[in-house]
C-alpha cells in the first residue's frame, strides 16, 4: 500500500494536476512545485488569506516572502497557495505575492467559495480548508498555517463552526499550526475533532493543546511527538492507512515570546469580557475581540503573530523534510534500490567556493535627518548577520548554487546564532576557533540608510590562514568559482590564486574596502583573477598598488566617471577577464573583452586577444523612503552577477540579477534580503518597467 501511495504522489506533479484531466486548466503549479516533487524533494503548503485578510500591507507582503524564506532555508520549497483570475495557483512567483498583497478586491476563498471564484475568473486568498484542498491535489502533505479555525464560542447555539475542522476530517494532510486562537471555544473545538476523526498531536514534549499565543489553553491533545522524525512517522502511518481525515501537529509559542504571549492573552480575556457587557454576539464577536486586542497591546499581537507563523514555517518545514527521507527510505527499501547514476552525477557536480569574513552586525539606524555627535539620538537598533563572504555564499545560496563556505567564527555566543542563521548555507567548512572572538561589526547609518559611522572587531578574520583553506584543496581545484573577499590573509590569497591558475579556475576578487583592494595586486597574484568588482577609490588603490597613475580628485559629471573607471579599469585588463565598477546610486560599468555585441562574462581558461569594451548600465529607481540600509547592496550586486554567470546567461542578464538583488537589499534590514529568490531577480518578471538601455563607453583593439 505505501508503495502504491508513494507512486501516487509522484505522479501528480505537473500543472496538469487535477484527477480527472478534465479541469486541468483550473489549476497552475509553479515550476519550483512541480519539480520538488518531481523529484521526491519537501514541500511544504502555506495559505494566503495571511495576506489577503490576515495582516495589513505591507506587513503581509514582507511576512510571506519571509516565511517562504524559511521554508527554503530549511530545505524545502514553499508552495503558497492562491487563486488569481479564476485560476487555482499551487506556489506563487514574487509579482504575483505582490498583487495579492496589494488587491484590494481579494475574496476569502474557502471550500464552498471555489465554484463562484472560479467561474467568475476572480481573485482570493485561500483559508486552511481551501489551502487543504489544493495541496492535497497536487500531493503536497504538510500544509503549515499560523492557527486553525474552531468551533466559536456559543457555536452550540450559533452552529459557527469553521469549514476548517470539517476539511481536517476528510482531507488527508498534515497542518502545522499554532493550535487555536482562544477566542474560540478550544474544548468544543477538540471535541469536533475527535468526532471528525482528526489525529490531534502537540509538537514537544508535552501533551498540552497550545491556544495560538500561548503555550496551554488548560486542554491536552491525546498524543505528543518529540521531533519532527516522530511527526514525519506520524504522517505516514496517517497516509498509509488511507484513513482520508487529516491530521493536526499543534506547536506551541517559542519560550521566548511567551511572554508578551501571555500578556496578548491576557487582552484578549478583556476584550471577551468587553464583549459580552456590550452585548456584541453572532459574526460581530470575532471582529470586535481582534481590533480590542490589537488596540490593548498597541500593534504587539501582530508582532507575535508574524513571529508564531515563523516558528511553525520552521517546524512544519523539518517535518517536511523528515517526512521526505522517510517515504525516499522506504521507497527504496520497497524498491531495492540504490542512487542511480544521474544522483551520483549531482553530487559530484563542481560548486562554487566563496572564502571570507563572517560577522555579527548590529545596526543603528538614525530616526532623524541629522545625526548629532556627542549625544544621544532617536533611532532603532537591529541585529544582523553580514560579512562580505557570508553575505556573497548567502546570495548565492538562495539563487540556487549553494557553495562550500570556508570561514572561521569563535566560540562565543555570537557563534551559535551565526550558525542557526545560516542552516541554508553550507557551512561545513567554517573553522569555530577557541579563545577567539567571532567577528563583529557596529554600523550607525543615517535615517536614508547611509552609513555614518562604522566600527569593526574583525581579528579573527586574519585566521583564515593558507593551512586551514589548504584541507579543501579538491574543491578548489575542481570549483566553478572561487570568490575572496579581501578580509582574508594575503598569504591565503596568494595560496589560492596559484591552485586557481594551475587548475583554471575563475576568481572572483571582492575588494570590501579601499584598504584592502590592493592585496592580490602585491604581488603576481592578481593576474590569476578573472573578475573583481571595485568602487571607484578601491579601484583606485589597486592601480596606485601597480605603481600606476591615479587621479588626485574623482570628476563630478557622470560622463566624467565613467571616463575615469574606465580608463583605470584598462591596464587590469590586461590579465583579468571583467572589471565590475560599483558607482552607487549611479549604477554598475561592467568592463572586459569585447563579444557579440557587449562584455563577455562567461570564464574562459585562455584569454583571447581582442577588442575591450566598458558598457554602463544605470542603476534602478528605488525611493528614498523605500530604502533601509545599503550596507549590503554591493554584495548582493555581485552575488545576483555570479549567480547568472553560473547559469550561464547573457551579460545584460547577468548585470540585471545583481541589480535587481541590490535593489532588493536596500529595502532590507538584513544585508541579504531573506525574500531573494531565483523569481525575484528575473528580470523577464521581477522587474515590469522598462530596462533603460546600456551603453557604451569605449573600445578600442
Amino acid at each position: 500500500m505505501l508503495q502504491n501511495l508513494l507512486s501516487s504522489l509522484c505522479r501528480r506533479i505537473s500543472t496538469s494536476c487535477c484527477r480527472s484531466g478534465k479541469y486541468d486548466y483550473l489549476f497552475k503549479v509553479h515550476p519550483s512545485v512541480s519539480e520538488a516533487l518531481a523529484e521526491q524533494r519537501p514541500v511544504v503548503a502555506l495559505e494566503s488569506t495571511i495576506i489577503t485578510h490576515g495582516m495589513p500591507y505591507p506587513h503581509n507582503l514582507s511576512t510571506a516572502k519571509e516565511v517562504e524564506a524559511i521554508v527554503r532555508a530549511e530545505g524545502a520549497t514553499p508552495a503558497t497557495v492562491g487563486i488569481l483570475e479564476g485560476v487555482i495557483h499551487v506556489g506563487l512567483s514574487s509579482e504575483e505575492l505582490d498583487f495579492l498583497a496589494q488587491s484590494k478586491t481579494a475574496l476569502k476563498v474557502s471550500r464552498r467559495d471555489f465554484p463562484y471564484v472560479i467561474s467568475k475568473g476572480l481573485s482570493g486568498g485561500t483559508t486552511v480548508s481551501g489551502t487543504m484542498i489544493a495541496a492535497h491535489r497536487v500531493g503536497i502533505p504538510v500544509f503549515v498555517t499560523g492557527g486553525i479555525g474552531g468551533v466559536h464560542r456559543d457555536g452550540e447555539n450559533s452552529l459557527d463552526v469553521s469549514a476548517d475542522l470539517i476539511e481536517l476530517g476528510r482531507t488527508p494532510i498534515a497542518v502545522v499550526s499554532a493550535g487555536v486562537k482562544s477566542i474560540l471555544d478550544i474544548g468544543r473545538t477538540l471535541e469536533f475533532l475527535e468526532t471528525q476523526g482528526v489525529c490531534v498531536a502537540t509538537y514537544g514534549k508535552s501533551k498540552n493543546f497550545p491556544a495560538f499565543f500561548s503555550p496551554q489553553s488548560g486542554f491536552t491533545s491525546p498524543y505528543n511527538v518529540h521531533t519532527a522524525e516522530e511527526a514525519a512517522e506520524l504522517i505516514v502511518s496517517t497516509l498509509s492507512l488511507g484513513l482520508q481525515s487529516g491530521l493536526l501537529l499543534a506547536v506551541p509559542i517559542t519560550e521566548e515570546h511567551a511572554a508578551a504571549g501571555l500578556q496578548i492573552e491576557g487582552a484578549i480575556q478583556a476584550a471577551v469580557a468587553e464583549a459580552r457587557l456590550k452585548g456584541i454576539t453572532g459574526k460581530y464577536v470575532t471582529p470586535f475581540i481582534l481590533q480590542r486586542v490589537s488596540e490593548l497591546t498597541k500593534g504587539q499581537s501582530l508582532q507575535a503573530n508574524i513571529a508564531l507563523i515563523h516558528n511553525n514555517a520552521k517546524v512544519g518545514s523539518q517535518i517536511a523534510c523528515a517526512l521526505s527521507e522517510q517515504m525516499k527510505s522506504r521507497q527504496s527499501g520497497l524498491r531495492g534500490s540504490s542512487k542511480t547514476q544521474e544522483e551520483k552525477n549531482h553530487l559530484l557536480k563542481p560548486k562554487p567556493v566563496v572564502i571570507g569574513g563572517v560577522n555579527v552586525d548590529f545596526i543603528a539606524k538614525g530616526a532623524t535627518k541629522n545625526l548629532l555627535f556627542g549625544q544621544t539620538n532617536p533611532g532603532s537598533v537591529h541585529q544582523a548577520f553580514g560579512g562580505v563572504g557570508r553575505n556573497i555564499a548567502d546570495c548565492l545560496s538562495r539563487l540556487g548554487h549553494k557553495p562550500l563556505f570556508i570561514s572561521a567564527i569563535g566560540t562565543d555566543f555570537h557563534s551559535d546564532a551565526v550558525l542557526n542563521y545560516c542552516k541554508h548555507m553550507d557551512t561545513s567548512a567554517i573553522v569555530r576557533l577557541q579563545a577567539q572572538r567571532t567577528a563583529t561589526y557596529c554600523a550607525v547609518i543615517t535615517e536614508r540608510g547611509e552609513l555614518s559611522l562604522g566600527l569593526g572587531d574583525m581579528d579573527i578574520h586574519q585566521q583564515i590562514k593558507q593551512q586551514y583553506v589548504s584541507q579543501y584543496e579538491e574543491q578548489l581545484s575542481s570549483a566553478s568559482l572561487v570568490v575572496l573577499d579581501g578580509n582574508i590573509p594575503v598569504s591565503t590569497i596568494d595560496y589560492v590564486c596559484s591552485l586557481a591558475k594551475k587548475h583554471s579556475v575563475p576568481v572572483w576578487y571582492e575588494p570590501t574596502d579601499a584598504d584592502k583592494a590592493g592585496k592580490p595586486f602585491l604581488s603576481d597574484s592578481w593576474k590569476a583573477l578573472s573578475y573583481t568588482s571595485p568602487n571607484l577609490t578601491e579601484l583606485c588603490t589597486m592601480n596606485h598598488t601597480l605603481h600606476l597613475p591615479t587621479p588626485e580628485a574623482f570628476p563630478n559629471s557622470l560622463e566624467d566617471v565613467l571616463k575615469c573607471a574606465a580608463a583605470l579599469s584598462r591596464p587590469l585588463l590586461e590579465h583579468l577577464q571583467c572589471v565590475v565598477v560599483t558607482l552607487g546610486a549611479l549604477g554598475v560599468l561592467v568592463c572586459g573583452d569585447y563579444e557579440a555585441g557587449t562584455v563577455s562574462l562567461q570564464p574562459r581558461k585562455h584569454k583571447p586577444r581582442g577588442r575591450l569594451c566598458a558598457v554602463y548600465f544605470p542603476a534602478l529607481a528605488v525611493r528614498s523612503e523605500e530604502i533601509v540600509n545599503v550596507s549590503g547592496a554591493g554584495d548582493s550586486l555581485a552575488g545576483g552577477m555570479m549567480a547568472g554567470i553560473l547559469q550561464g546567461k547573457d551579460t545584460d542578464t547577468c548585470v540585471r540579477m545583481g541589480l535587481l538583488a541590490a535593489r532588493l537589499s536596500l529595502s532590507s534590514c538584513h544585508p541579504i534580503a531573506p525574500s531573494l529568490t531565483s523569481d525575484a531577480i528575473n528580470p523577464d518578471a521581477a522587474y515590469s518597467q522598462p530596462w533603460t538601455k546600456p551603453s557604451y563607453l569605449w573600445m578600442d583593439n
